[in-house]
């Protein structure tokens, strides 16, 4: 049986020595939060100059203004958040020199993806990396999706590591060692599968950042703009991984999708969708408590009431332009997978989503399949108690009452 993990210091943190020492680190960094220090720094770090188009300024300055305005914000943290945006930056630079020198990857073909769409929370993370367990599957392991293109002239390193493959294993590291009950949250080791939403961050978009800190400007905007050109951003930048890998079928996953179900079958009109069903109250209880205790690190106050008032309008928003748009896929592309029945059976889910995409459960895949859920036991990491009345001051039904238009049509 996993191991039972209570947070009971949500609301006042009682925080580890590492974490004292990382707040106190923090104190001594000086940062400039502006466009110029990220675009020099992205210079700097590729040797290169050519960012493309530069619509993504106006993207990255709204982000820069509401972080480095948000005085409830760290100085660990918004160095942290420095350097992501450093790293995207850096990114868009390697991409579009990439693509530069070799147009004739945007000619490439992404073919009958299968896409996991569905609430944070509930049950895409282990359904995306059962699915990628199938070798005859492509996927985005967490590692390349932070850095898709090597660094300039960056070789492997002395025992065949791949760099980039050794920094994300240096940052897993050092979350676990700041924030150690994260990998019973939301585990993120290198080879974890990991959103194709991230190959939207050196575009400066997605809702990603909304979940790196609080956003709300940040998602006012998102709100507000067309995010067909994001994902066709996206797609190439899954061309560039094909070109590099070789030709096979996609498994991807965001819940993003939940609400750009329009925008993603436009860009991926072959795609068959498996949009996963949990109680929003599960969903919600889960993600406000992981993001929780992640403040005890990244805000000077843990905010309770405004996790919960942000992420319950948040999941609302997902699904009610989930259930306007659900139509728009046509019923051969999609299929509903409730997150009961899936923990229930993981491979007897699987095939009927291999069903719906016309692929073969072959005794080989499920053999790799079953590997992967003897390697991944539940609660590998221990499984987190959750308390949502005594954290955040609501009960479950109180809550559960906001989302009655989703619950009447899939009574989860």
């Amino acid at each position: 049986m996993a191991e039972q993990i209570r947070i009971p210091d949500l609301a006042n943190p009682v925080l580890t020595d590492i974490q004292k020492a990382a707040l106190e680190f923090g104190q001594t960094l000086k940062i400039e939060f502006t466009e110029e220090a990220v675009l020099n720094a992205a210079r700097e770090r590729t040797g290169l100059s050519d960012f493309g188009s530069e619509d993504f300024l106006q993207r990255l300055n709204i982000l820069l203004d509401e972080w480095g305005n948000d005085q409830q914000i760290t100085k660990i943290s918004l160095v942290g958040l420095f350097n992501q945006i450093v790293r995207y930056a850096s990114n868009r630079l390697l991409i579009n020199d990439l693509l530069k020198r070799h147009p004739e990857i945007l000619d490439i073909k992404i073919e009958k993806p299968i896409i996991v769409a569905g609430l944070p929370r509930s049950g895409t993370t282990h359904l995306v990396n059962l699915l990628a367990a199938d070798q005859r599957m492509h996927s985005l392991p967490l590692w390349e999706s932070y850095e898709p293109i090597p660094l300039t002239g960056e070789t492997l390193l002395k025992d065949g590591t791949d760099p980039r493959y050794q920094r994300c294993a240096d940052q897993w590291a050092q979350m676990q060692a700041s924030s150690p009950l994260m990998a019973a949250m939301h585990p993120m080791e290198p080879d974890h599968i990991h959103e194709e939403l991230e190959l939207m961050g050196p575009d400066f978009a997605s809702y990603n950042f909304e979940w790196l800190a609080m956003s709300p400007k940040w998602r006012d905007h998102y709100y507000s703009q067309d995010q067909t050109p994001h994902y066709e951003y996206m797609k190439n930048v899954l061309k560039i991984l094909q070109w590099q890998r070789g030709n096979k079928r996609w498994v991807l996953k965001c819940p993003q999708h939940m609400e750009q179900l329009t925008v993603l079958h436009n860009v991926f009109p072959d795609a068959t969708i498996a949009i996963t069903h949990r109680d929003p109250v599960g969903v919600i209880q889960s993600a406000i408590t992981m993001q929780a205790y992640s403040q005890r690190i990244g805000r000077k106050k843990v905010e309770l009431k405004g996790l919960l008032d942000y992420w319950s309008d948040r999941i609302e928003h997902l699904l009610r332009a989930y259930i306007k748009d659900r139509n728009t896929i046509p019923s051969g592309q999609y299929i509903d997978v409730p997150f009961t029945e899936f923990m229930a059976d993981d491979l007897a889910m699987i095939n009927k989503i291999y069903n719906k995409a016309g692929m073969e459960l072959t005794d080989e895949a499920s053999s790799q399949l079953q590997k992967f859920i003897d390697d991944h036991p539940r609660g590998k990491h221990g499984q987190v108690v959750y308390d949502l009345e005594g954290d955040f001051g609501i009960s479950p039904d109180k809550l559960r009452e906001r989302f009655g238009f989703y619950l009447d049509r899939f009574p989860i």
